[in-house]
């Protein structure tokens, strides 16, 4: 095999194609709790400035009206969609008799978390 046949870190591009959609479903749920446990102490540091008093609120909160800062935010809610409901299709095929139903419930995984991500981005 020549180099064009191979991808990223080595995976051949047939290899990539044939991704099981468990397995994409999984890395999702995984980046996204990943993505989100890095967020919280950026949370924690903004709920700090509610504590320093309205003056240092204030500020924060003007930052907060930056294109980029709300581009962010639907980023956060996109990923808490993500995580959310690949929690609940891990939920569904652990306790529920229908496994085989996999695909069908990452299909609807990734489409409630895009609607709740486009719903919020319209809503900004």
């Amino acid at each position: 095999m020549g180099w064009h046949a191979r991808g990223v870190r080595g995976i051949s591009l047939s290899a990539a194609r044939n991704l099981h959609l468990g397995k994409l479903a999984a890395l999702v749920h995984r980046v996204s709790g990943l993505a989100l446990a890095l967020f919280l102490p950026l949370h924690f540091w903004a709920l700090g400035h509610a504590l320093q008093g309205t003056a240092s609120l204030e500020a924060l909160l003007a930052w907060t009206a930056h294109p980029l800062v709300k581009f962010a935010e639907w980023g956060l809610v996109l990923l808490l969609a993500a995580h959310l409901a690949g929690g609940l299709r891990i939920m569904a095929l652990e306790f529920l008799p229908w496994r085989d139903w996999h695909k069908s419930l990452a299909a609807v995984a990734a489409g409630a978390s895009l609607a709740a991500g486009l719903a919020f981005a319209l809503a900004l």
